[in-house]
């Protein structure tokens, strides 16, 4: 059986952490900012997790 690819698209939108977790970008930040606070667009810079139950596909994504 021939190795699972990677998805180039998870690729460049996940990345793991040392201890094995997956960090994604906040959603929200790409368009009309000027009705989001400036506090609030500071808040979605962040890197955070996935969620624990869409973990296990995201990891399969990025398997290489």
């Amino acid at each position: 059986m021939p190795k699972m690819k990677t998805k180039a698209a998870a690729k460049k939108r996940f990345s793991k952490t040392g201890t094995g977790k997956v960090k994604r970008a906040a959603a929200y930040r790409s368009h009309i900012l000027t009705s989001k606070s400036t506090k609030r667009k500071r808040k979605l810079r962040k890197r955070h997790l996935v969620s624990a139950s869409d973990e296990k596909s995201v990891k399969r994504m990025l398997v290489s």
